[in-house]
């Protein structure tokens, strides 16, 4: 019998087109999750993935039971949610993904001001990295995200929610640091730690934008794949960075010095959903609503 666990594992293994990445999305090893797919193969009696040392690729068994088992993920949730709405003793939640490591307080603001506007909708917050967003989205696993952004996808809309000002990062010790303002061209002008375009897509984009825009060749000394990771970078003194304002409020680190730029740019964060032909449902409208009034 073909069960639940083995579609789950197969879509994260057949979307990443990766065992390490697929594993680190579900959490579970690398080992019971490649024999998870040899029983799903041998319970069909096809074979799912094509395997060669290089790369791993869907044959067109394994792209036909994707585009099958997304359908199916995605019925059961609506399913479940037909459910619990005909239950009057449950108020679904509204599931709510944030990607990036996203610590600004507008986004605490947000959550803080729609319990109080809608208290009897609980609201269920999950961490994810933003590619683990957009899936979640995809399947109907969560109704709303926060994100710097994503690569674009027909099948999520996303929407500036609001922004912070850019702000210059520098180690104590930096010869900038004493500055009460930075234009960006002599920021720009030091080595620069920048974001992981796989991890941080969107901020990393938002960042080269600023880049391209201030300087031919900026000089890119690291990259990290978290905020935390990129915060540690500029405080060892690896090379100096950006971000947003809100952010460096939340963190108020003593080994950081942040300093004005003197250009107006800012970060924008973007709140996501998913494209829905009938519209989305009547909780969700609102929470999009409110997110946009902290613009």
């Amino acid at each position: 019998m073909i069960e639940f666990r083995h579609l789950r594992c197969f879509i994260a293994v057949a979307e990443e087109l990766n065992f390490r990445r697929a594993a680190e999305r579900i959490h579970l090893d690398q080992t019971p999750l490649s024999r998870t797919i040899r029983d799903l193969e041998n319970k069909l009696g096809v074979v799912l993935f094509e395997r060669s040392s290089r790369k791993l690729a869907l044959t067109p068994s394994g792209e036909k039971l994707l585009e099958e088992a997304r359908k199916l993920f995605i019925r059961l949730q609506r399913i479940k949610r037909v459910v619990r709405e005909i239950d009057a003793r449950y108020q679904d939640p509204l599931r709510i993904g944030v990607a990036d490591g996203i610590a600004q307080p507008r986004l605490a603001e947000c959550f803080a001001s729609w319990r109080a506007l809608a208290s009897n909708i609980p609201l269920e917050i999950t961490e994810m990295r933003a590619a683990e967003l957009v899936a979640a989205l995809r399947r109907e696993e969560v109704d709303v995200g926060f994100s710097f952004g994503v690569p674009d996808d027909h099948a999520i809309v996303q929407e500036a929610a609001w922004s912070y000002p850019l702000v210059a990062l520098l180690p104590p010790q930096h010869e900038l640091a004493t500055r009460e303002v930075l234009t960006v061209s002599e920021l720009l002008a030091c080595p620069m730690i920048a974001c992981d375009l796989g991890r941080l897509p969107g901020l990393r984009l938002q960042m080269d934008a600023v880049r391209r825009q201030y300087a031919d060749k900026p000089i890119i000394v690291g990259e990290a794949r978290t905020l935390a990771g990129y915060v540690t970078r500029v405080a060892t003194g690896l090379g100096v960075g950006v971000a947003d304002a809100g952010h460096m409020a939340t963190l108020r680190r003593a080994d950081i010095v942040v300093v004005p730029l003197a250009e107006s740019i800012h970060i924008t964060t973007c709140v996501l959903h998913k494209r829905q032909s009938q519209g989305v449902h009547d909780a969700l409208q609102r929470f999009l609503v409110h997110a946009r009034t902290l613009r």
